[in-house]
């Protein structure tokens, strides 16, 4: 029996030159916005480059020190490192490399809500990096979860739970959304 595997490219830094596609409820992936060339050595049949960009200031007081901080939290789809091999993709598998797209997002807004509870003190920064490897590794370890449980989108009961959760969990953190 064939098997095809689905894998995810998390990918967290690029070079200044990769443009990134905002995630946005109303944008959808299609085949089209896979363009970089296909790796026919893996068995992948499709790659979606994801990940979250963040960046932040700190203000600071000459006579209190650290008094604030405002920060930005992106999800993009990177369409220059996504791949697909034509003749072994459908729209289910379209609508799994848009869930792992959705999954960024979803830890966007993860960040976002936990980024809005830190207080602010004179180690903000150690604190604002250290959440921000964290973030990276959850996005990672739920990004694999996601394949591990719908089989790479092969497992349909799998593929509908993770829908489903997602959805829940983006309806629930909607006002961590960026417009």
């Amino acid at each position: 029996m064939y098997k095809c595997f689905i894998f995810l490219a998390v990918l967290f830094c690029f070079q200044q030159d990769s443009k990134g596609v905002a995630w946005n409820e109303n944008f959808k992936l299609n085949w089209q916005d896979f363009k970089a060339k296909p790796d026919k050595s893996t068995d992948a049949v499709a790659i979606t480059a994801s990940g979250i960009t963040f960046g932040y200031s700190v203000q600071r007081s000459s006579t209190r020190g650290v008094i604030g901080f405002k920060s930005e939290v992106f999800a993009h789809f990177y369409p220059e490192h996504s791949w697909y091999k034509k003749e072994s993709v459908d729209s289910h598998v379209l609508a799994h490399e848009q869930l792992h797209f959705d999954i960024t997002e979803l830890n966007a807004r993860y960040f976002r809500e936990k980024l809005s509870k830190l207080k602010v003190n004179s180690k903000i920064t150690e604190a604002l990096n250290a959440l921000h490897n964290q973030t990276n590794t959850s996005l990672a370890d739920m990004q694999n979860k996601y394949d591990t449980e719908s089989n790479y989108s092969m497992d349909n009961e799998g593929q509908a739970k993770w829908t489903a959760f997602v959805a829940k969990e983006l309806k629930r953190l909607q006002k961590f959304k960026v417009d």
